[in-house]
């Protein structure tokens, strides 16, 4: 399978996004390349998102916060999946990507939403981390070479509902 490039896109491009691009990018071994943005970049990868895949070894200092401009137009890599992980039940305005990439919406609360202390925003970028974990898993693991069309996309969705 040649390599397909994913797109993960949040409105601020600083927390879920980032987390998507990093699980993408490394249990999709060569056969996925993670990229992420947002249609209202924060400017900053939020410091918890460094810290927690620092600590699960992730190579950080490439990861920024950046708008979905970036993927349009020439010299942008074209898109093979599009996922989306804002929170429709929170109020978030979530990016509509156009053209005809495989697409689904795997929303997520938002980690860099939480108050409190250190320890409890780091327990929410870690249970932000275990969802996206669970859901790219299951996604680099489907047969692509039979799963096509209409069930691939069924099945996206139901992915996106999925929870470890």
């Amino acid at each position: 399978m040649p390599l397909k490039n994913v797109l993960i896109l949040c409105t601020g491009n600083s927390a879920r996004s980032i987390l998507g691009e990093a699980l993408i990018s490394r249990l999709g071994k060569g056969r996925f390349q993670g990229f992420s943005a947002g249609s209202q970049p924060a400017g900053a990868v939020n410091p918890h998102a460094l810290k927690l895949l620092g600590g699960l070894d992730y190579e950080t200092s490439h990861f920024r916060s950046k708008s979905w401009d970036e993927f349009e137009g020439a010299g942008a890599p074209p898109m093979d999946f599009i996922f989306t992980v804002c929170d429709s039940a929170a109020n978030e305005t979530c990016p509509i990507w156009p053209g005809h990439p495989v697409s689904a919406h795997w929303g997520l609360p938002d980690p860099a939403a939480v108050e409190g202390s250190d320890a409890v925003k780091a327990a929410a970028f870690q249970a932000a981390y275990e969802v996206l974990h669970h859901r790219v898993r299951q996604f680099v693991d489907l047969p692509f070479d039979v799963l096509t069309g209409d069930a691939l996309s069924a099945r996206l969705a139901e992915i996106g509902k999925s929870i470890p």
